[in-house]
């Protein structure tokens, strides 16, 4: 049976971790890339899917391709974080499930089918992108998790010639708690947002 996290433990993947808008001038490793990815990757999916892509942008090169397709209001945090990651969708991640699932022919419960493809492919994509999140708060990275950006020109960039399209951007680093951090906005009570039937 599992433990219940220690409080620290809970503080730091939830109630502490915020969406950070400035960053440390610190840089983060490829290791700690490959870390947190080898968390997430674990974030269970529709049968194993996992069409969840992502492009880690570090170099300035690479920052500098990305600069043109962000909104105005993105544009200098992202530019400034150590490592944004482009979190993609693979639309044609059922080509992988003889061998991410292969106790049964799954393939074929996807193929030919492109309405099933595509709202399985962005429902689990976007569940793996939020398991990212969570895998570099676990791993003592800061996140501003965000949208605002040309999509189709971050595709053509990042994702030309694949069946990948972009979901959302990730900037990740070590935020800077005296800079542009908001107040923490409000959450909806248990009873506002669910019920037990």
């Amino acid at each position: 049976m599992s433990e219940l996290l220690s409080e620290t433990a809970l503080d730091q993947l939830f109630r502490e971790a915020r969406t950070f808008n400035a960053w440390l001038p610190k840089p983060v490793s490829d290791e700690q890339l490959h870390q947190l990815y080898d968390l997430a990757k674990f974030g269970p999916t529709s049968a194993n899917s996992s069409p969840m892509r992502v492009v880690f942008v570090k170099s300035k090169e690479a920052k500098e391709k990305l600069s043109p397709f962000m909104s105005e209001g993105n544009r200098a945090k992202t530019m400034a974080a150590p490592v944004t990651a482009i979190v993609g969708t693979d639309h044609e991640f059922y080509e992988k499930l003889p061998q991410l699932f292969p106790h049964a022919d799954a393939r074929s419960w996807f193929a030919g089918n492109q309405p099933h493809i595509d709202t399985t492919a962005f429902r689990n994509g976007s569940l793996q992108g939020a398991y990212l999140i969570m895998a570099a708060r676990a791993v003592g990275l800061d996140c501003g998790p965000m949208s605002g950006f040309d999509n189709a020109g971050v595709d053509a960039a990042f994702f030309a010639g694949t069946s990948v399209k972009s979901n959302f951007l990730i900037n990740i680093g070590y935020g800077d708690a005296s800079r542009d951090l908001f107040p923490r906005s409000p959450r909806l009570s248990f009873d506002e947002a669910c019920r037990i039937a």
